[in-house]
């Protein structure tokens, strides 16, 4: 059988071209005829060799040379396959065929000749790859079951929520209450379901310790300032009212800081300086201020914090200042038994007895009882 130039150049089907060339000058020194006298059997090999080489260092002759060798492989297996399936009595060429090979094969073996050995156990084993993609698609299914988690907890809580505030609309608390809980067991950070259950506490049931721990926690998330304000106004009302008469003061203070046109915290502070802690001077200023942006919003003054304010000015000894408050109150409410009772102080303190006792007089018919006994005492 003839070689190949693969075969003559003593490389393989798939060598590189530096291959082939490296092969191609080794044979070349080796078989050239001037190294052999001229000898023509080196000749005719050295020729060979040189032929191979110019075929397969061309990409393009290599390429039509490779297809040539797949088709006469082909070929030749098909020519083996037809020999091997034609008669046995078929000549080729008037030659007969020779006699089939035997097969390597026998019958499969019966029930009876079978026999099965147990193979032993093997037990998996696990590499770092399997670990690691194990443990990602562990993480991936713990990272689905928690955001299916979140967004159903966060629907519920604003289903919740939205039904608080109808209920809260139609002045139906226990209901608002209950919803607001339920949106908050599933968001406890729900900063509008804090408060709008903070205030239920504190406006209706006046459970202001629990309003107050409501409204801690509604502080404790992002809040715009106006609504922080109103967050630690609303909580400054309940330590006062816990008598945390400091921490009162700091929350009123922070909420003013704030929003400084919240009239409510203002007169809750002024409130706060005049009874707990005697701050009497800032107490009237702190009046003075809630009653003035009342005015400007086109909101009537709270006679009460005009009461306060007078009686702020009456701890200044600032007569003046208190009576003209007083004289306010009663232009509106002319019935205001508390109102007469400290106007009658008023003149006590001018020594004024006759229109002290006047006044006391009128406070004790208007229902203040507390007159009564000013008016037993100063009046016999």
């Amino acid at each position: 059988m003839s070689q190949n130039h693969y075969q003559l150049l003593g490389v393989s089907a798939t060598a590189t071209a530096q291959e082939i060339k490296l092969a191609y000058k080794q044979l070349a020194i080796r078989f050239h005829p001037d190294k052999h006298g001229g000898s023509t059997q080196f000749e005719d090999q050295f020729k060979a060799i040189s032929a191979a080489y110019r075929i397969l260092s061309d990409p393009a002759r290599r390429a039509a040379y490779d297809h040539q060798l797949r088709a006469a492989v082909l070929r030749a297996e098909e020519a083996r396959r037809q020999q091997q399936f034609r008669a046995q009595g078929q000549h080729v060429y008037g030659v007969p065929m020779p006699p089939a090979a035997p097969l390597r094969t026998r019958r499969p073996a019966g029930s009876t000749e079978r026999h099965y050995q147990k193979m032993a156990a093997r037990r998996p084993r696990f590499t770092r790859r399997d670990y690691l993609l194990t443990a990602g698609l562990f993480l991936l299914l713990l990272l689905f079951i928690v955001s299916v988690k979140v967004t159903m907890d966060h629907v519920s809580a604003v289903s919740n929520y939205e039904n608080g505030l109808r209920a809260y609309a139609e002045r139906k608390w226990s209901t608002a209450h209950g919803f607001f809980s339920e949106a908050i067991a599933f968001k406890p950070s729900y900063r509008q379901a804090l408060r709008r259950r903070a205030e239920i506490e504190q406006l209706v049931y006046q459970n202001y310790k629990a309003a107050r721990t409501d409204y801690q926690l509604a502080l404790r998330q992002d809040n715009p300032p106006a609504e922080a304000a109103l967050l630690l106004y609303r909580l400054g009302q309940c330590q006062a009212n816990l008598a945390q008469k400091t921490s009162a003061q700091q929350s009123l203070t922070r909420a003013l800081a704030l929003d400084s046109t919240l009239s409510g915290a203002w007169l809750a502070r002024g409130e706060l300086r005049l009874f707990d802690l005697l701050q009497f001077q800032a107490a009237a200023d702190d009046f003075s201020v809630g009653l003035r942006q009342r005015a400007a919003a086109g909101k009537k003054p709270v006679l009460k914090y005009v009461t306060y304010r007078g009686l702020a000015f009456y701890k200044l000894r600032d007569f003046s200042a208190a009576r003209q408050d007083y004289r306010e109150v009663l232009l509106q409410d002319p019935k205001n038994g508390q109102v007469h009772f400290l106007l009658g102080r008023l003149a006590q303190q001018e020594g004024n007895t006759a229109a002290a006792c006047e006044f006391f007089r009128r406070a004790v018919q208007l229902g203040y009882l507390y007159a009564g006994e000013a008016l037993s005492q100063s009046c016999p």
